[in-house]
């Protein structure tokens, strides 16, 4: 059995043992990694909650992308929410995480939709994943009142209900549309009128705010941190300023700190994202094997 396509239910099974952290652990473990940069706590933590980050890369698949690219990418996500989690804050760490596994998963769909980039500022991000959505609402409104929009009102709705320009709804509608379709289209005919806008994920409270209170995942524990370990000293270092800062450091800026070319961190962190990936490459196979 592919682990891509495995049923989630199936995933879940294998995962039996994980640790579900009570909210006084889960503090005490922030505060371990935050004050101390205590790597087993931060281990713990993070392990405890991959199964969180499992289940929205997995919302996510409906654009293309391959599982294990998602969940590596998920993990990444969480892996910089403990970073940047303050536990004195008073919040669940889940409720905290999942907002950055989230940004960091839609990232990753983004710069691999398609060969030509679709962008990653905020309204290009806001377009990519909300702009069919609202697209739907407004012809439905028109419909309503019996009103026909052509082309150039209808993205001055969107625009305006998105808060980004007219040009950027315009770029946007040419990029997606070669694989999009209506949201109004029926899923199939024997769905009773299901249409695929139905299918959306709901703004309101979903399963992954929920997911912390039956994790049970011991055999991904060590995906994301092992990876980590695996590598240098200096490549944890270039991925940490590259990818686990609110402000990523420039290539420049390393190479001259480390007392390197561009080129070399360059490589570096190519050479320790091919580490990371091999690695949870063998944690997929090992869980096939389970599956088997």
């Amino acid at each position: 059995m592919d682990v891509n396509t495995a049923p989630r239910p199936a995933l879940s099974r294998v995962a039996m043992k994980a640790e579900m952290l009570d909210a006084e652990t889960e503090r005490a473990l922030a505060i371990a990694w935050r004050d101390n940069r205590d790597e087993a706590a931060l281990h713990r933590l993070t392990t405890a909650y991959m199964r969180l980050a499992i289940s929205v890369a997995a919302r996510f698949k409906r654009y293309g992308a391959p599982m294990n690219d998602l969940i590596q990418e998920a993990g990444l996500g969480l892996m910089k929410a403990a970073d940047k989690f303050d536990p004195d804050r008073g919040v669940r760490f889940s409720t905290y995480a999942v907002w950055w596994i989230r940004a960091s998963v839609q990232d990753y769909v983004m710069r691999n939709w398609s060969l030509v980039r679709t962008g990653s500022t905020s309204s290009q991000k806001s377009l990519f994943f909300n702009m069919r959505r609202v697209q739907a609402q407004v012809e439905r409104e028109a419909t309503a009142e019996g009103e026909t929009l052509d082309r150039a009102t209808l993205y001055q709705r969107i625009a305006t209900e998105l808060g980004v320009s007219v040009n950027d709804v315009a770029m946007m509608d040419g990029r997606l549309g070669g694989s999009d379709f209506s949201l109004n289209a029926q899923q199939s005919a024997e769905d009773e009128g299901r249409e695929w806008i139905d299918a959306l994920e709901d703004d309101g409270p979903q399963a992954e705010q929920t997911v912390s209170q039956d994790l049970d995942n011991a055999q991904l524990r060590e995906w994301l941190v092992g990876a980590l370990s695996k590598l240098s000293e200096r490549e944890r270092f270039i991925v940490a300023e590259r990818k686990l800062r609110d402000d990523p450091r420039t290539l420049e800026c390393l190479g001259t700190e480390l007392g390197l070319s561009k080129e070399r961190v360059r490589q570096l962190e190519a050479a320790a994202f091919q580490k990371m990936r091999k690695n949870l490459e063998a944690r997929s196979h090992e869980v096939q094997n389970l599956l088997a």
